[in-house]
């Protein structure tokens, strides 16, 4: 299903390429954007406590849906 943002000639590329990676590839990007989010989420729990310990920061992220 093709995302409202996107034009139905982009999302045909972008599967296009998506079916021509290799699974290694595919596993490597998955792992690259996880790392994005966990970063971004740890980054937003060090703004709202600024004091945390990364043992804090990380036991929050763990916590979070």
């Amino acid at each position: 299903m093709c995302p409202a943002h996107t034009s139905p000639d982009a999302w045909k590329v972008f599967l296009e390429i998506q079916r021509r990676l290799s699974p290694a590839e595919k596993l490597r990007r998955a792992l690259e954007l996880s790392a994005l989010v966990r970063g971004a989420a740890e980054a937003g729990l060090r703004g709202l406590y600024p004091l945390a310990s990364e043992c804090e920061v990380f036991l929050r992220t763990a916590r979070r849906p």
